[in-house]
């Protein structure tokens, strides 16, 4: 389903939304959603994504009938692709586009970061204020040399296992998310990672490898130690080969971000990291969203796409 306004203006949104977010109450939030936009006079157009990736697509098209000013309705996975169109495109410089977010369904990580809550009426009323933020983007290759483009949290190792069990339980909404983690927590098997970063490589036992932009994951978990989403470098959590009962038992410093203080979990800072781990399906992820297995390169391009934040 699209609609598209004749002529755009500077002041014209596109709106792409993800009719399968929000735990099958879609058809109600985008009732409220219309409203709120009539109500702040917000001038736009829409499409709803019909297929996986179709996020990608549906950019390029408004990109190419003039549109710089894009709204994400749904989760991170839709603002992950909507960003992926974005980078990918060749029409105008990807600081041109500015990106808003109304945040629907039940993973909305990256928005935590600038304060954008999940609240239609309060998003929307943020993007009318249109107070932006240039942040950096990070780039990964994986075997194939295939690529894809992240804004929030990258890693490999059980966070990606974790993500690959949740394609199963994303019907359960909220509850998959608890599902898929139990589940990885009683068969995931750690493996030996090769990490290549600021001219020096640890070969270590380990649980995961973090890759951090912004702040959150996992449902507001927090990973990362020291975050600026635009100061060209990754924040960068290695937690080594420690106990998953050890994680479960200093839960609350995950949602506190003070995990790092724990032994055997390194933090560094650099723009660019290999990593490869002895287990070829060590799976990987981005914003996350499943994007190969077993060995990763990530590279930063510094300030590259513009989001509206809450200030």
């Amino acid at each position: 389903m699209s609609e598209f306004i004749n002529q755009t203006d500077e002041n014209s949104w596109f709106i792409i939304a993800n009719p399968t977010a929000g735990n099958k109450i879609f058809n109600k939030q985008w009732k409220e959603i219309k409203t709120q936009l009539s109500l702040n006079n917000i001038s736009y157009s829409f499409s709803f994504t019909a297929f996986s990736k179709h996020e990608i697509e549906l950019v390029q098209q408004a990109i190419q009938k003039g549109f710089r000013k894009i709204i994400s309705v749904g989760g991170d996975g839709t603002l992950h692709h909507v960003v992926n169109g974005i980078m990918l495109q060749t029409y105008v410089k990807t600081t041109d586009i500015t990106i808003g977010v109304i945040p629907i369904g039940t993973g909305n990580d990256l928005v935590k970061t600038y304060k954008i809550p999940n609240n239609t009426t309060k998003a929307i009323k943020i993007i009318k204020k249109n107070s932006t933020i240039l942040q950096d983007v990070g780039l990964c290759k994986t075997v194939n040399n295939t690529f894809d483009y992240f804004i929030n949290v990258a890693g490999i190792g059980f966070d990606g296992y974790v993500i690959y069990k949740l394609n199963n339980l994303k019907k359960f909404g909220a509850i998959g998310y608890l599902l898929a983690g139990i589940n990885s927590l009683l068969s995931y098997n750690t493996s030996k990672f090769k990490i290549s970063f600021n001219n020096k490589i640890i070969e270590t036992k380990s649980l995961l490898t973090i890759v951090g932009i912004c702040k959150y994951a996992g449902g507001g978990l927090q990973f990362t130690n020291n975050v600026d989403p635009a100061d060209g470098l990754f924040d960068i959590t290695i937690v080594k080969n420690i106990k998953i009962i050890t994680i479960l038992l200093n839960i609350n410093k995950l949602f506190k971000g003070s995990l790092y203080k724990l032994k055997k979990i390194s933090n560094y800072k650099s723009s660019k990291i290999t990593i490869e781990s002895s287990n070829t399906t060590t799976y990987i992820q981005a914003d996350g969203e499943l994007i190969g297995t077993n060995k990763v390169s990530f590279n930063v391009i510094k300030k590259a796409i513009r989001f509206i934040v809450n200030t």
